[in-house]
């Protein structure tokens, strides 16, 4: 089995580069493919290439030779962006996975593997901060908040006809919230725990306690840590169940209380500004009786481990990055806020 060529698109970006370690890891020989290579750390890919996967000829080309397919190329980011883009969204990640799923059918692929994402549950179920975690089958009646969740919806149904109508072997996971190092922490497309790992050091840095926080902080939340996903990629793939499947932890935190435990990390004390800003829904949690049944296997790793392990990377990134600024000052000042974020997004 372990001979087997896998191609693993997005693979320049957080989740798909420490795929392709995995992967990797484990013995099997990977392609990876991307608009960029991976930012932070060389790819361990046997072939890396770059592609864009909306053209549905270097789409072919990416898949040529490959037995299984890890899917994880997507135009995303953090509410800050898909709050913001729902055009360019919908419009990229459609041309992406109808192009990688036909490219993978002509190809005879072995197994395919789908990343869909918690965005396709409903607004509706997910009003409340405290709020009933949420078990596959509620996607249904649809009513997902943006563009982001409505095309990941589509996709999964993409999927499942495709195994229906040509016995594909395709798996389809919904990510919750996936952190950790090696991913993006700046720009307008970093989610919640590296923006505030950001903001943190940089307030521990120059001994200002303020940090921004969108809304009132209340919105809820469960948070994985990368390691625990990519076991749980792997598990799912390796198995014979092809409906969705939750992927993340079921403890529930606030954006408050999140960066409150930063905080404890860096062991600084921080106060917390309130600003308008993109919130997404008000809360959301991982259900994971079906994670459970089905993969004999759930999330390990705490909270507190791995943003522990996310906060030192990114203090040092940030350390770095200001130690190389010519004007430190003006520096700091845009590692404050993020670039693609406007007051204007609902």
């Amino acid at each position: 089995m372990k001979n087997k060529k896998i191609l693993v698109t997005g693979a320049g970006g957080f989740i798909g580069s420490h795929l392709v370690s995995y992967l990797k890891n484990k013995g099997y020989w990977v392609r990876g493919v991307d608009l960029k290579h991976p930012e932070y750390a060389p790819t361990q890919a046997n072939e890396f290439e770059i592609r864009d996967l909306r053209r549905w000829d270097d789409t072919l080309l990416a898949m040529r030779g490959i037995d299984e397919v890890y899917a994880l190329a997507a135009d995303m980011g953090g509410m800050g962006f898909i709050s913001c883009h729902h055009a360019e969204i919908l419009h990229n990640n459609s041309l992406i996975n109808l192009h990688t799923l036909e490219a993978a059918r002509i190809q005879n692929v072995d197994r395919y593997f789908y990343t869909s994402s918690a965005c396709i549950y409903p607004e509706y179920k997910q009003t409340e901060t405290n709020v009933t975690p949420l078990k596959e089958e509620d996607a249904y009646p649809a009513m997902p908040q943006d563009a982001y969740g409505w095309e990941k919806l589509i996709a999964e149904h993409l999927c499942t006809h495709y195994r229906e109508d040509y016995g594909m072997n395709t798996h389809i996971v919904r990510f919750h919230n996936i952190f950790g190092p090696l991913g993006t922490w700046i720009g307008g497309r970093e989610k919640a725990p590296a923006a505030l790992c950001r903001k943190i050091a940089i307030a521990k840095l120059t001994k200002n306690p303020v940090i921004d926080i969108w809304g009132d902080g209340e919105q809820t939340r469960s948070f994985c840590y990368i390691d625990d996903c990519l076991n749980g990629i792997y598990k799912l793939m390796q198995s014979d169940f092809h409906q969705p499947l939750n992927l993340g932890q079921d403890r529930m935190v606030s954006i408050n209380q999140l960066a409150d435990i930063i905080a404890d990390i860096a062991d600084y004390p921080i106060e917390k500004m309130h600003i308008p800003g993109p919130e997404g829904v008000r809360g959301r949690n991982s259900d994971n009786t079906l994670l459970k049944k089905v993969l004999k296997w759930e999330p390990e790793i705490s909270l507190e481990v791995g943003l522990e392990r996310t906060y030192r990377w990114i203090e040092e990134e940030v350390k770095e990055k200001i130690a190389k600024a010519s004007d430190k000052k003006m520096a700091i000042e845009e590692l404050k806020t993020s670039k693609i974020f406007s007051p204007t997004c609902k």
